[in-house]
């Protein structure tokens, strides 16, 4: 044992460091997150996500905001498993028809003031999918939508600015 610590503090620290961002623009929406998150949420923002029947392309996207390069925890931003702690739903997907019970159980279960957003072309109008036999459209159709986030999948930086646009109301 004191061999291998021996070793580990004749090595040193052999990890990288993390390169800058690369993208100016994310730093820029993160210090708008910042702001609006601590005047609005006090110091952090929860949020549900919701896959009511997609194709996970978005959720792809927002695990994307979650990781390294995007860290959006850094902003305030935390993902909760449950709704009742949430102050944000983030909906993907249209909703299926057997999620529509489920989302709907969902939506009541988040404490007011809610903020429901709709993320991907599918939670907005139904997308490609549309209204079918297995399918209702959109998430507008089943609980109400404060925001929604267009793009088949969207990017992180357009899930983090549509992020910012429903808190700020700006919709």
């Amino acid at each position: 044992m004191i061999r291998i610590l021996k070793h580990i503090f004749r090595t040193g620290i052999v990890t990288e460091p993390l390169p800058p961002i690369t993208d100016p623009e994310i730093g820029k929406i993160g210090v708008q997150l910042e702001e609006a998150i601590r005047s609005r949420f006090q110091r952090s923002l929860a949020i549900r996500q919701v896959d009511a029947g997609s194709c996970n392309g978005c959720e792809l996207e927002i695990h994307a905001i979650n990781n390294a390069f995007y860290n959006c925890e850094r902003f305030g931003i935390h993902f909760t498993a449950s709704p009742r702690f949430a102050d944000l739903l983030l909906v993907t997907g249209p909703v299926s028809h057997n999620m529509e019970i489920a989302l709907k159980r969902t939506y009541a279960a988040t404490p007011p003031p809610k903020i429901v957003v709709a993320v991907g072309d599918c939670g907005c109008n139904g997308g490609v999918f549309g209204e079918s036999y297995a399918s209702l459209g959109g998430v507008g159709k089943v609980i109400p939508v404060d925001a929604v986030i267009p793009g088949c999948p969207p990017t992180p930086t357009t899930l983090l600015q549509g992020i910012l646009k429903a808190i700020d109301g700006k919709f």
